[in-house]
């Protein structure tokens, strides 16, 4: 067995240290780049003195997109790749040079690392064109949303600030009658001289409802003689500090990227749905409660062959949905923060879907219930541990090839009906518990018992 370890780079060489079975270096540390014909030089090397057929490894860490076309090529000639955490290459990069970081130790560290820590390394899994297509396609979709709420956010809050009451009057501040609104209406000292009649037959025009078009002109009126009222001068003439023609056109800008983003996201949503339906034609993903057709989608191009997970204990480690632990003694610390591990959209969705499903699940109802009567956690905390059993169930679905079924903690089946019912009787969270396990309490206890602890430590503090 030959390893090698490369330390990529983005825009400069990459570092590459070869080693023996016994982990000893064979090569000094070479230099390449993303060549092909780099790659294959480096694979002689590494084979030299070895049959043809030895086994070799790679070790790499995810910088950027950087190994990609790397382990693309290697995998292909049945090399064996190790995409490692950052985490582990730096927390062994220190042990072994505390206060030196280079290229050159950091490939020799990846070179030792399957010496070191041989349970935490796992072959890479590259996923067929068609799954990291659609990887690609849901990580741009949830981009796009995110630009999307983004976009709306500024300009409900510069709408929030220069049109007092505009958000309570119109309801929607996106609607499409609201946006050719602006359009026309923006200046408040024009809009407040308006003829309500004539400004109630542009708002039916434009799509707002005909027979609510005279309120909402009146509304929009009033609205307008709080803001010249708030910013223009005591004789009303404008405001010396908001100049309303700017904000209007700042305001177009952002909605004509909005529109934009809106129109791209629904395309990529298209393509999502077509791809995702051709590669699982069943939909069982869809049976488990809570999982919609946008998560199902992210969980089968993510996932991709589940075969490759042979237990559930892998599977959870690989999705990043289990806690740290801190263990010496007989104590172990509770409540510790997700690892970093996994796919975010992943973790994202199984969190997201698990808040619904909890409400209509019974199984995964009782154990929201049972983490926050009985183990004290908050409502993330809860929610958090229903995603990671939702997570098993989407192995389950994805490995039998079968849809999920609605059962009782016993295992009886049941209906949706039966299941709200079971769920409002049995695993319905107490109000004063809610409060009990809130991060505002629970911080408030922590200090307490802080205070006290510097108290016993400081008898002065209580003399005084």
């Amino acid at each position: 067995m030959r390893t090698i370890g490369i330390d990529l780079a983005v825009a400069a060489s990459h570092k590459a240290v070869v080693a023996d079975e016994q982990g000893q270096r064979l090569t000094p540390v070479l230099r390449l780049s993303t060549d092909p014909a780099d790659l294959e030089r480096l694979l002689q090397r590494a084979r030299h003195g070895v049959a043809a057929d030895a086994p070799l490894r790679v070790v790499l860490e995810p910088t950027g997109l950087a190994w990609l076309p790397v382990a693309s090529y290697f995998v292909q000639r049945g090399v064996t790749v190790y995409l490692v955490s950052t985490q582990q290459t730096s927390d062994l990069r220190k042990f072994y040079r505390k206060h030196a970081k280079s290229d050159r130790i950091s490939a020799e560290v990846l070179v030792r690392l399957p010496w070191v820590n041989p349970e935490a390394l796992h072959p890479l899994h590259l996923a067929e064109a068609e799954a990291f297509s659609g990887q690609r396609w849901c990580k741009q979709q949830d981009h796009l949303a995110e630009l999307i709420t983004a976009t709306q956010n500024r300009v409900q809050a510069w709408e929030r600030a220069l049109w007092p009451g505009l958000e309570e009057a119109v309801g929607d501040l996106f609607a499409p009658w609201v946006r050719r609104w602006r359009e026309v209406w923006y200046d408040p000292w024009r809009l407040q001289d308006a003829d309500p009649r004539l400004l109630a037959v542009f708002l039916a025009e434009a799509g707002a409802d005909p027979a609510d078009a005279e309120r909402l002109a009146d509304a929009l009126s009033g609205v307008a003689r709080r803001a010249v009222a708030l910013f223009g001068t005591p004789q009303g003439g404008c405001s010396p500090y908001v100049e309303y023609a700017t904000v209007h056109e700042q305001v177009l800008r952002e909605l004509r990227l909005l529109a934009v983003y809106e129109a791209e996201q629904q395309t990529v949503q298209r393509q999502v749905r077509t791809l995702y339906r051709q590669r699982h034609p069943s939909r069982d993903l869809e049976s488990l409660r809570g999982v919609g057709e946008q998560g199902a989608a992210v969980y089968l191009f993510f996932v991709g062959d589940v075969e490759r997970f042979a237990t559930q204990k892998a599977f959870r480690g690989w999705s990043g949905l289990v806690p740290e632990s801190d263990q010496s003694g007989d104590v172990e610390k509770k409540g510790l923060r997700l690892t970093k591990a996994g796919p975010d959209l992943v973790k994202k969705y199984a969190y997201l879907n698990a808040e619904v499903a909890r409400q209509w699940d019974p199984q995964i109802a009782a154990i929201y219930y049972d983490q926050m009567v009985h183990n004290g956690q908050h409502h993330v905390q809860a929610v958090c541990a229903c995603a990671t059993h939702l997570l098993d169930r989407v192995r389950a679905v994805l490995r039998d090839g079968r849809p999920y079924e609605l059962r009782d903690v016993d295992g009886t089946p049941v209906t949706r009906p039966e299941a709200r019912a079971i769920i409002a009787a049995r695993y319905t969270v107490p109000e004063e518990v809610r409060q009990r396990n809130s991060h505002r309490a629970r911080q408030a206890r922590r200090d307490q018992r802080a205070e006290k602890k510097q108290r016993r430590s400081r008898p002065e503090l209580v003399r005084g």
